[in-house]
């Protein structure tokens, strides 16, 4: 049996408060009105440049940005644009002032998107370790049965990790979804064609509808998994249950998921759209939720809990996370390619902004999520090694978090972004809520699976 050690359990609270300080410092932190919004930009402009306000603040650089404290603003956010045109000083006022309106929202929509890429950056962790403790019923896998109990405890966080992400995005409204604005709708005819299915009561309903499935495929899994250990050794019927109820999670996954990615991600920006985009969620997450499966089991065979587990199991997970990596940037190069080389506005506009605002992070995070994992998993030895797994893992999360990140901050925020406080704090709160929810799942579980039909040939499995 395992216990969380305290010196961890201790380190996940104090993540905890100072992740939960830094969050509440974001949202207070945020200007409440246009008149903050432009005595914060005139303070950001006066602060160590004072000898180049006048020209920093009138002209543009090459990229459409004026540089006002180490961050660009958009041009059609600035105080003054060059090439405005000369329709008299009432119109120029308030064109002025809706730009700063704008201005607005973005940053008090900043803390609430930082919170929702931590938030779901966690919970998608749990969610893909479920559909993978699936998939192993599903396909009667025998080299994994000594790896459910780890899975089952990850899993733990999807309760708790669900319902946060349920809140948020219930919650956050035009923050995050611009078709929750009515005035918005009833000037967009794109708006209002798409209205059937985006509308807050049904969008409402799909949430619960994606929560609840979710949630409770897990609890019958956990069930008929305690069930299989209280039965006599022959009798496998917990198990055909499970196994049964592990194919229609799949089939009741492969339609919500692709839901979910509609809803809470490609609605941000509701006049773009992709076909390949429920795929390249379900890559994002799929490969994370494997990496953590694979720490986790290097975290507790070190600690001498699992050692029924042994190298070859760690290959296999670390060969999922090499495939797994190289099946992401398959997608992301397919979805990539193909608009930018149609070149369609209500597509391409999805790249344009990434590329032209968030450069690095873009690029990088194909760096960190191929090159890397492909230098150091391609060789077959590597993957036995916990030590490159494990820097391996950690690059990946990097990477995948990044992306989580790309997929919300452009669409709610625009240029004028950061990692600031919220982000910071969302990152450490969500951490510590991970390992104690897990930590604590691990604890009320026999770490080994008895009376599964397939343990043997699993406990004696090598490749």
């Amino acid at each position: 049996m395992y216990t969380l050690p305290s010196k961890l359990k201790i380190t996940a609270i104090i993540l905890m408060v100072v992740g939960l300080i830094g969050l509440v410092i974001g949202f207070l932190d945020a200007p409440d009105n246009v008149e903050e919004v432009k005595e914060m930009m005139a303070a950001q402009s006066h602060h160590g440049e004072e000898a180049e306000h006048d020209e920093a603040t009138a002209n543009m650089n090459e990229e459409g940005y004026i540089e006002t404290a180490g961050r660009g603003i958009k041009g059609s956010d600035a105080t003054q644009e060059v090439d405005h045109p000369v329709a008299g000083e009432g119109a120029h006022e308030a064109d002025s002032e809706a730009h700063y309106e704008h201005l607005l929202h973005q940053l008090q929509t900043k803390p609430w998107s930082a919170l929702f890429v931590s938030a779901f950056f966690f919970f998608m962790i749990a969610l893909g370790a479920l559909v993978f403790y699936a998939i192993q019923y599903a396909a009667q896998a025998g080299w994994s049965p000594v790896l459910f109990r780890v899975i089952e405890g990850i899993t733990a966080y999807l309760l708790p990790g669900s319902i946060i992400v349920f809140l948020i995005v219930i919650f956050a409204g035009t923050h995050f979804f611009p078709w929750q604005n009515e005035e918005l709708v009833a000037e967009d005819k794109i708006l209002q064609l798409k209205s059937g299915y985006l509308n807050f009561p049904f969008f409402l309903i799909r949430a619960i509808i994606y929560v609840l499935g979710w949630n409770l495929y897990r609890f019958f899994a956990r069930k008929y998994s305690d069930r299989q250990e209280e039965v006599a050794a022959n009798d496998y019927r917990p198990y055909r249950k499970l196994f049964k109820a592990s194919v229609g999670f799949l089939v009741f996954f492969i339609i919500t998921e692709s839901l979910m990615s509609w809803d809470w991600f490609m609605s941000m920006t509701p006049h773009w759209y992709s076909t390949l985009f429920a795929w390249y969620i379900f890559a994002s997450l799929f490969v994370s939720a494997i990496t953590v499966i694979a720490m986790v089991t290097v975290y507790l065979k070190k600690g001498g809990y699992i050692p029924f587990v042994n190298d070859s199991h760690l290959h296999d997970l670390a060969k999922f996370m090499f495939a797994f990596s190289i099946f992401w940037t398959y997608l992301w190069f397919g979805q990539f390619m193909l608009i930018w080389y149609a070149n369609i506005p209500e597509e391409v506009t999805y790249f344009t902004m990434r590329i032209e605002n968030y450069n690095l992070l873009f690029f990088g995070m194909l760096i960190l999520n191929f090159v890397f994992p492909i230098l150091l998993l391609m060789n077959s030895d590597y993957k036995r090694v916990p030590l490159f797994v494990l820097i391996a893992g950690t690059i990946i999360l990097i990477g995948h978090y990044i992306d989580i990140f790309l997929l919300v901050m452009p669409s709610t925020v625009g240029p004028n972004w950061y990692f600031g406080l919220p982000e910071f704090g969302g990152l450490l709160f969500f951490l510590g809520l991970f390992i104690i929810v897990v930590g604590s799942g691990l604890g009320k579980l026999k770490l080994l699976p008895k009376n599964n039909p397939f343990l043997k040939e699993s406990e004696h499995y090598h490749y």
